[in-house]
Formats: C-alpha cells, sequence, structure tokens
C-alpha cells in the first residue's frame, strides 16, 4: 500500500471524513498526516458529478503523495485512474464485481474491498486475489471499541491468509493497539481522528506512538 516501514509494525490508514468542499476536505487530511506515519488515505467519491469526484480525488493525492501516502478511492475506477489514486476499494463486494475489478486493474493500482462478515465471506473474496481486505464499514465506527467481530475476522485472516488486511477501530483511538494485537496490517481510523472538537494532528501522533509502544513487529510488514 506504501513504501515499507522500517518498524514493520501495524500501520495507519485514515478513512476521509466526507466533507463538500474538496479544498476543504484536502486541507483536513493534510492536518492529519502532520501528525507522522500512515499508509494511505481512503477517500470516498460518491457524488454525483464525476467531474467533482475527481476534484475531490485529486485534490487529496496532492496532499498525501507529497508525504509518501498513497490515495484509495471508493468510488469509480475511472474517476480513481483520472485522478492519480493508488487504488480502488469496493464497498460490499460482491466476489464477481471484485474478480473483474482485479483483472480490469491489471495491476495499475491496487484494489480491495469490504463486505465480509464471515470467514466464508472472506475466504470468497480472497478468491478474487484483491490487495487487501478491509473489515469493518465506513462510517460504522461511532463506538469507542472496534467491534468484535471485526477484531475476531482480523486475527483469524491475518493467521490464515497472505494477502493483508485493514480492520475498522472505533471513535477511541487507544483502539488501534486492540487491532494491532490481532496480527493485521492496517488500522483504520476515521471518526476517532476526524470528529467534531478533535486535532487530527495530535490524535496521529498519539495512534503512532501507542503502536511504537504496543504493536507486535510483523515479518515484512509495510
Amino acid at each position: 500500500m506504501s513504501a515499507p516501514h522500517p518498524t514493520h509494525r501495524c500501520r495507519i490508514v485514515l478513512v476521509a471524513p466526507e466533507i463538500e468542499d474538496p479544498d476543504q476536505q484536502a486541507a483536513t487530511i493534510a492536518d492529519a498526516l502532520a501528525g507522522g506515519d500512515v499508509a494511505s488515505v481512503i477517500v470516498i467519491a460518491r457524488d454525483a458529478d464525476e467531474r467533482r469526484a475527481q476534484a475531490r480525488v485529486a485534490a487529496v493525492a496532492k496532499e498525501a503523495h507529497a508525504r509518501d501516502v498513497a490515495v484509495i478511492v471508493a468510488g469509480e475506477a475511472r474517476v480513481a485512474m483520472r485522478a492519480g489514486a493508488d487504488g480502488l476499494h469496493l464497498e460490499a463486494a460482491a466476489v464477481a464485481e471484485l474478480a473483474q475489478a482485479v483483472e480490469a486493474a491489471g495491476g495499475k493500482i491496487a484494489v480491495g474491498a469490504d463486505g465480509a462478515r464471515t470467514r466464508h465471506d472472506a475466504l470468497e473474496l480472497g478468491e478474487a486475489r484483491p490487495d487487501y481486505l478491509f473489515f469493518g464499514r465506513f462510517g460504522y465506527d461511532t463506538a469507542p471499541d472496534p467491534h468484535p467481530r471485526n477484531l475476531a475476522l482480523g486475527e483469524w485472516w491475518s493467521e490464515m491468509v497472505a494477502i493483508p488486511c485493514i480492520v475498522q477501530a472505533g471513535a477511541d483511538w487507544r483502539g488501534v493497539a486492540a487491532v494491532a494485537a490481532t496480527g493485521a496490517e492496517f488500522v483504520a481510523l476515521s471518526s476517532a481522528v476526524f470528529a467534531g472538537g478533535s486535532k487530527p494532528a495530535e490524535i496521529v501522533a498519539q495512534a503512532n506512538a501507542l503502536l511504537d509502544a504496543e504493536a507486535p513487529r510483523l515479518e515484512g510488514a509495510a
């Protein structure tokens, strides 16, 4: 998802808040990235106007790429490609849909998905050979702690499958430690960083410090 990190431990993935103004959204992301290590930013580009969606992604990509952070688009593949994103995320993906997206990407951009609620679901999606699976759902990180199902799936997946996974944390940034303990390569933060009154850079810095202190080291983690 980005260049190898020397600590080889679970890394942060930011799910960008859905802000109407693209420039304000990009500035908010830039603030968070000032807090330290982030592997990638997922931008939810649901704009009805494709040009606006593309501008949204491009604005975030400008800030992220300046800091060597990958950008993943939850939206249309053509938006991701045209805006210079590094990956495409499929929400609640069907196996056939994911397989088609992986084939169409041809290795030019990363392709990942969420939607697995059981081990069976996850294994079926894994047959499409995505670059990662995401355990969680955008906007459902309102409880303080990570969802137990997501933690359980992340731990099982990390032990059994070589494809990396992202496990969604909760509304309290300290939940990154519970995610890291599963062996997951990445922990997704959104409301914990961007909820009203938060100071994104400070929270990212604190989350990284906790991961540095408590996250198990992963062989070959990126």
